[in-house]
């Protein structure tokens, strides 16, 4: 597929974020009436079935070499079905508002692991913005913003958290693997590997589901799954064919602040100070982070 122009890159990608943003809300809604796991297996279903027309009609349809499947399986398990059941559990206790923040401290994870694992150079930006980060961490889970004595919201928090991990892990592998073809390609396969996974853990654990549908389940699923996941995840691969990953990686920071949003006009969740000062704290850090050292990998390049 022919890269993008750069307005229309701009677009989608802003379309890509307010996508991700609410689809926090709405998982939110989807875990009141469907448990966790059903409620990501579905959700995957829809989204397999939207990607095998969006890239049937595209020509991006192919066989994987044997040497892509390791990185098919990193993003199948790591990413979308580990983080998708933890998020969508923790979700059930946590506010989507809070739970987005969390969420979205996975570049603070990259920064600070890779080097640990000799894949990448802790810089001076890197450390700075991961430990702003983790300060906006510290102030979204301080007694005075969650109820410590509420097992279910600690449980939630610590549930995104390692979702957030998760995805920092499978960041890390996607960085280091040789792919053999593009990401768009592949994206079919890892998604029918997350929806067999998805349906078999939740075919052993909860058995077949006992859903009340209504035409509002109905939406929130097509949403979830067509807008959310299918659409996003193309429109992504499409931006970062026609942007540069600077400008993504600084341009997702607004994911979270598009999920605070959502969940006050949707859900009619409170933004409170610490939820804003943690949020600009986290925002601010992986901004750093990712700008700061691109600045000085610039620089060492133009000195030689």
């Amino acid at each position: 597929m022919k890269a993008l122009s750069p307005r229309a890159a701009v677009g989608l990608f802003l379309i890509v974020v307010l996508a991700w943003g609410v689809n926090w809300s709405v998982t939110k809604q989807l875990v009141q009436f469907v448990p966790p796991l059903w409620s990501a297996a579905i959700r995957s279903w829809i989204a397999l079935i939207s990607l095998t027309v969006i890239l049937g009609l595209s020509n991006n349809l192919v066989i994987p070499e044997r040497r892509d499947v390791p990185v098919i399986l990193s993003v199948a398990l790591l990413h979308m079905t580990l983080f998708s059941i933890l998020v969508a559990a923790g979700l059930r206790f946590l506010p989507a508002s809070k739970g987005v923040v969390l969420g979205y401290t996975t570049p603070l994870w990259v920064a600070l692991a890779a080097p640990m694992l000799g894949k990448d150079t802790l810089t001076a930006p890197k450390l700075a913005g991961a430990l702003l980060g983790l300060a906006g961490l510290a102030v979204i889970l301080n007694p005075s913003s969650i109820d410590w004595t509420n097992t279910g919201i600690l449980l939630g928090a610590g549930m995104v958290i390692l979702a957030a991990i998760s995805w920092a892990a499978n960041i890390i592998y996607m960085r280091a693997h040789r792919w053999i073809a593009s990401p768009l390609q592949l994206l079919l396969w890892q998604v029918l590997v997350a929806t067999a996974l998805l349906s078999t853990l939740a075919m052993t654990f909860d058995g077949l589901p006992q859903i009340e549908w209504s035409w509002r389940l109905v939406s929130l699923f097509l949403y979830s799954g067509l807008i959310g996941t299918a659409l996003a995840y193309w429109a992504m691969s499409m931006v970062n064919k026609s942007i540069s990953a600077l400008t993504t990686s600084l341009g997702t920071t607004g994911t979270p602040l598009v999920g605070i949003a959502s969940a006050a006009i949707l859900l009619g969740e409170p933004i409170d100070m610490s939820l804003a000062i943690a949020a600009g704290l986290i925002v601010t850090g992986i901004g750093l982070a990712t700008l700061g050292d691109r600045l000085l990998r610039g620089q060492a390049i133009a000195s030689g």
